[in-house]
């Protein structure tokens, strides 16, 4: 049972409850809002919707290249400046995965719905009807790959990179909140708590809403070809209903039943069933050919990125630009909450620069030969008139896929396993997208009831599929692009509140919190003493006992000292965390909090909750932080003089910083 002291006294949780109530009931008002409306009045939705993106697209696309471009030069600045150097996580932290394991788990967040889609979808689309020229010709289907190359490579990532790398730094390193508003505390301070930070989390709540919803749709499109390939099941919007219905209802199951594991093996198994399509193809096509293409293809993106980059068509209005460039990247806006998340939860303990190298390289390059796989193999069967692809392709865009493997042997097989793919990551997609907004209107609460995560399942489901109803494919573009657009200034944000943050690291405000007065003492322990704390794994009893026999007397004597000052400051506890808040008026509080931290792992995907792993070795510390973002520190073995030391050092940091004399 909860000790009810801690629920109503405790001022993290409080502040969390004050600041979800707003974000989950907005949110969840907004979206329920949009999916009335677009049962309701399809038809005017569709009208709507086309009107936004015809608006978004003309006032607000070069804010769109302009900002995305922005994130790339920003990220690749990171990762070649002296920041590089900074840790995800204290100082001493170390990477928790190999680079093997680290890889493939990036490729787990590459891997999605949209590469089984668009793999030859789009580079059929750009090869018959490119944005400037002739089709069907050599120059355009060699234009093709560079275009698809661009919509999926080192931008994207960058988008993610961003989100990411913010989440990590002032999760792991600064102590914060897992949430975007924790990214603006070098901006605006404990205002992250108020209006500010619950409209920044309810922009990244629609953002991440929209932008699963539209993977989903696009999911369902092709699973009814794929049906329709394999059995002759009819193609409608009908048949497209059912389907979002039968599949949320598998992911809404896994929620259900906490199939966290099984959806870790089942993550697993799309990887491993994904390269196994990628495999085949590459070798019952032509090998040779396609991996020559693959390296002309790789010079040839490189030799044009700066320049497609900032294309905007100015001289030459296009439409083509809306339809493709800025509805990706609307889309990897969208989506950057919940891949930065996933990426952030397995990166602890890497510098910037590996972070920022590894994230922004590896899935690139698995995502570009995906593409000259299977886009190039397209391509070549069409210039060689074995099969009228690209006219197919015009009429019904999901099939391409299938006309593609249809040339092949085995198939059916492989149509089967590609629709299998499209249902498996549809599943893992609902249930951990769910999970990431609910993390997001509960304030990284840990383990978040599950009925909150049905709920967001099964809005997932919903709001696909009045995109499907009110628009089809062009409802779903002008979703990501629209839920998108105020997300990106978050992005900006966010940029300047890392760059501001990591400027303060350069300068020693953030390391070392203790040289706030230059005569201040130190919580020295001595060397025998450190040597056995770092050396014992302690088992989370011997926290509880440490934080109710020495660090609650500790915290209450500094209390007591400041109420006979004048002050009126609050100790709050429970039997994993004690709060000491010291409130100063419009200056803020301070918050000193010590809580019994388990170290363990992070899960493969991060879809799993801690509560997968209770049966997993791990050992316990006792971790302190305060309200300015700090790193959270090891105090485990202090004595009471120590500790108060410790807290009056960072105290009067805070009071240096908030100019309280």
């Amino acid at each position: 049972m909860s000790d009810p002291v801690f629920e109503t006294a405790t001022p993290p949780k409080k502040l969390r409850l004050e600041v979800n109530a707003p974000v989950f009931y907005i949110s969840a008002v907004l979206i329920l809002a949009f999916a009335l409306v677009g049962a309701l009045f399809p038809e005017a939705a569709g009208k709507v919707f086309g009107s936004v993106q015809a608006f978004i697209v003309e006032d607000f696309g070069w804010f769109y290249i302009a900002s995305v471009a922005g994130f790339l030069i920003f990220v690749i600045f990171l990762m070649v400046s002296r920041h590089g150097d900074v840790k995800l996580g204290p100082d001493e932290s170390e990477p928790e995965y190999s680079y093997l394991s680290w890889f493939a788990m990036l490729f787990s967040a590459g891997m999605g719905i949209g590469l089984i889609f668009f793999g030859v979808a789009e580079p059929i689309q750009h090869y018959a009807n490119p944005p400037i020229g002739e089709g069907g010709t050599v120059e355009s289907a060699k234009q093709a790959l560079v275009l698809t190359f661009f919509h999926w490579g080192l931008h994207a990532w960058a988008i993610y990179i961003v989100v990411g790398l913010a989440l990590a730094y002032f999760s792991f390193r600064r102590g914060l909140p897992l949430t975007i508003r924790s990214a603006l505390y070098p901006l605006i301070g404990n205002r992250i708590y108020g209006p500010i930070g619950h409209a920044i989390d309810i922009f990244a709540v629609l953002g991440t809403m929209f932008g699963v919803a539209t993977s989903l749709g696009l999911g369902v499109l092709q699973v009814n070809a794929g049906f329709s390939y394999l059995f002759g099941l009819q193609v409608s919007t009908t048949v497209q209903l059912l389907l979002i219905a039968v599949i949320t209802g598998l992911a809404t199951m896994s929620v259900v039943l906490g199939l966290d594991k099984g959806v870790k093996r089942l993550s697993e198994l799309n990887i491993v069933l994904a390269v196994l399509l990628l495999g085949f193809v590459l070798v019952a096509g032509s090998t040779v050919f396609l991996l020559q293409a693959f390296v002309q293809n790789l010079g040839a993106y490189l030799g044009a990125v700066v320049q497609r980059t900032f294309r905007m068509y100015a001289y030459e209005p296009n439409p083509w630009l809306g339809d493709w460039t800025l509805f990706y990247w609307g889309w990897w806006i969208a989506w950057s909450p919940f891949v930065g998340m996933f990426i952030a939860r397995i990166s602890r303990g890497r510098t910037i620069r590996e972070f920022t190298t590894g994230v922004l390289l590896v899935p690139v390059l698995f995502t570009f030969l995906w593409m000259t796989v299977f886009g190039n193999t397209a391509i070549a069967l069409d210039m060689g008139g074995l099969a009228p692809i690209a006219r197919t392709v015009n009429d019904n865009l999901p099939v391409a896929l299938f006309e593609t493997l249809a040339q092949m042997p085995l198939s059916t097989i492989t149509s089967f396993l590609a629709t299998l793919l499209v249902i498996t990551f549809f599943v893992t997609s609902a249930d951990s997208g769910a999970l990431v907004i609910d993390m997001i209107t509960s304030g990284a609460a840990e383990n978040p009831p599950v009925w909150q995560r049905i709920f967001w399942a099964v809005c997932a489901g919903g709001v696909a599929a009045v995109l499907l109803v009110a628009g089809g494919l062009q409802a779903l573009q002008t979703a990501a692009i629209a839920s998108a657009l105020p997300f990106a200034v978050v992005m900006i944000f966010i940029c300047y509140g890392l760059f501001r943050a990591l400027q303060m690291e350069q300068m020693g405000t953030s390391i070392d919190l203790s040289l706030a007065e230059p005569n201040a003492p130190r919580a020295e322990l001595g060397w025998q003493q450190r040597l056995s704390s770092i050396m014992h794994h302690y088992p989370p009893e011997d926290i509880r006992r440490f934080l109710s026999e020495t660090a609650r007397p500790a915290l209450n004597a500094v209390a007591e000292q400041m109420q006979e000052n004048g002050f009126v400051p609050d100790v709050a506890e429970s039997p994993e965390q004690l709060v000491l808040t010291v409130p100063h008026g419009e200056r803020g509080a301070f918050r000193y909090t010590i809580r019994n931290r388990p170290f363990l792992l992070p899960s493969f995907v991060w879809a799993e909750t801690r509560k997968a792993h209770e049966k997993e070795p791990r050992h316990y510390r006792a971790m302190a932080h305060t309200s300015e973002g700090d790193q959270p520190h090891d105090v485990t073995g202090f004595t009471q003089d120590q500790l108060i030391n410790d807290l009056l050092n960072r105290y009067a940091r805070f009071r240096h910083a908030r100019r309280i004399a």
